[in-house]
């Protein structure tokens, strides 16, 4: 006689629900699957932006259920700005897009708090205009 039970849910890692926690309070999310929809959308996103070594060491800094949806994602050939990132978004959502610039910046504030100073910093360096401000930073330009 064998024993056929459905195989039992895995429950999130702790770092993956503490992130989740925190852009549902931060994002003023109703529930958190709304937040993790909003995180699994975003992180979606930003790994068809980051590459190279920025993309494995964010990758490293995520908590693991977060680092998959990152990197489960094939680079595109042509870097979004930071707008533009924000608006493929919400057509690949079917949402407006300001609630999917809230949701951006809900998303990648924690994303920041994470990566740490440093690493964000050589992130924003290699993607297009328009994604400081995403990530909880002010946008600076160089004067010509």
């Amino acid at each position: 006689m064998s024993d056929r039970r459905a195989p039992l849910q895995q429950p999130y890692g702790t770092a993956y629900e503490q992130m989740l926690e925190k852009v549902r309070y931060e994002g003023a999310y109703p529930t958190r699957e709304r937040a993790e929809e909003a995180v699994r959308l975003v992180l979606a996103g930003l790994g068809r932006q980051v590459t190279g070594d920025e993309r494995v060491e964010l990758a490293a800094c995520l908590p693991v259920e977060a680092a998959r949806v990152l990197t489960a994602q094939i680079p595109d050939t042509q870097p979004l700005t930071g707008w533009a990132f924000v608006k493929d978004l919400a057509a690949r959502n079917g949402a407006g897009l300001a609630t999917t610039r809230w949701d951006t910046g809900s998303v990648l504030t924690a994303v920041a708090a994470l990566a740490g100073h440093d690493l964000l910093t050589r992130i924003l360096d290699q993607l297009p205009a328009g994604y400081a401000l995403l990530f909880g930073r002010a946008e600076l330009t160089q004067a010509a």
